[in-house]
């Protein structure tokens, strides 16, 4: 156990450690999220350990260490969990038996509780549903039969989701009539969630984090945009009064508690109107790590939420939210404004509008719809970031 572990005892949790700067974190994934989560903990002073499959990787190309493996390779994944004083991840498409590994040598988080509910829609809108969080309507699904008796349930048009796997839209259809699904491919999922389709006006996130003792805190609200089920820029502040983001907060702190996330949750939420004719938010989806949409942070916040999922799975205070700016803006980078993968993109023309960042994840190959960097802009007023972030990413294809 390295030196830099120190018994905290805890009322709420006995087994809490906190691991100062100095200790070492694993982090298993090294797509984008590893790589950010990796350069603020290196900031801060602690050794990462990365556990992905190659070199190329964004967060393999900056971390301390590396162990290179497939997901499923138990040896491979010991070597990893053996050098770590707490553990972390990237993203929720892990097998529950390897966090279960990285369990028997290091705190881990979330755990593989939390990930066995975070892989499977039907069990965490249940457990969000338990808790008296407000979601979409939803009924299980098999096959075409059981599509028309949730459709009776739900009404139409619903959204048929997998029950597992399939992010940024996919594994979604949009079914108006029963006819629609006769081109789904049933056999590519064992279940299915069918979601009434909700009327909203816009969407919003919450990234709250939570420590194993129990402290949580959210970030501000992020207000999103999405073409074809992407995120395309978010932007703060969220135009909600304050009784909707004390409800949303309120919200994402109940659902971080009741799926027991240690580390970040991400809770998606629509925004419609509510029955008296102010506004209500409605959960859409949950994610128990960093969020795309939480990328601003790293500029618009005294804190961003890299640096907050450090302060959390290592036990430290959390650190403050509040925004530095009066207004902030990030829009995503995917790989069509590349065209053609072996031209660069004129970075120098957008980095030409006024108070405009470049983040770039390191990715070797650009694909369409590949999320490949971002660029973000704060300043005092939230309209002309907006602007100048699109303006920017508008040149790259010019």
């Amino acid at each position: 156990m390295s030196e830099a572990i120190l018994n905290n005892q805890s009322d709420s949790n006995p087994d809490f450690k906190l691991i100062l700067p100095g200790g070492t974190i694993g982090m298993v994934g090294g797509g984008q999220l590893g790589r950010m989560f990796a350069i603020a903990a290196t900031q801060m002073g602690y050794q990462v350990v990365v556990f992905c499959e190659t070199e190329q990787e964004p967060a393999a190309q900056i971390a301390h260490r590396c162990v290179f493996g497939r997901l499923n390779n138990m040896d491979a994944v010991e070597a990893f969990a053996n050098q770590c004083d707490v553990i972390t991840l990237e993203f929720e498409n892990i097998p529950e038996a390897t966090i279960a590994k990285c369990q028997q040598y290091a705190p881990t988080y979330p755990s593989s509780d939390v990930l066995a509910t975070a892989q499977d829609r039907l069990r965490e809108k249940n457990t969000i549903q338990d808790a008296g969080l407000p979601v979409a309507p939803f009924c299980r699904v098999v096959d075409a039969a059981t599509l028309a008796t949730a459709a009776e349930a739900v009404g139409l048009p619903l959204i048929l989701k997998t029950a597992r796997s399939g992010y940024d839209g996919k594994g979604q259809h949009r079914i108006t009539t029963l006819a629609d699904a006769d081109h789904v491919a049933w056999s590519m999922c064992d279940e299915w969630v069918a979601e009434q389709l909700i009327s909203f006006d816009r969407e919003v996130s919450v990234v709250v984090a939570r420590t194993a003792d129990g402290r949580t805190s959210t970030f501000p609200i992020f207000e999103n945009d999405h073409v074809n089920h992407i995120l395309d820029v978010t932007m703060l502040p969220a135009t909600l009064s304050d009784s909707v983001q004390k409800q949303a907060r309120e919200i994402a702190i109940t659902a971080a508690k009741a799926l027991d996330v240690v580390g970040l949750l991400c809770v998606e939420m629509f925004v419609r109107p509510s029955a008296d004719g102010s506004e209500e938010v409605i959960i859409n989806e949950v994610a128990p790590r960093p969020h795309n949409s939480g990328h601003l942070t790293i500029e618009a916040c005294h804190t961003s939420q890299f640096e907050q999922h450090v302060r959390a799975v290592c036990g430290l205070p959390l650190g403050n939210t509040e925004m530095i700016c009066g207004g902030a803006a990030m829009a995503n980078l995917l790989g069509d404004v590349w065209g053609d993968e072996t031209k660069t993109p004129p970075w120098d023309n957008a980095l030409a509008v006024d108070g405009v960042k470049l983040h770039l994840y390191g990715k070797v190959h650009a694909k369409p719809g590949r999320k490949m960097g971002h660029l973000t802009c704060v300043g005092n007023d939230r309209d002309a970031v907006v602007a100048k972030v699109r303006e920017a990413r508008s040149r790259l294809t010019r």
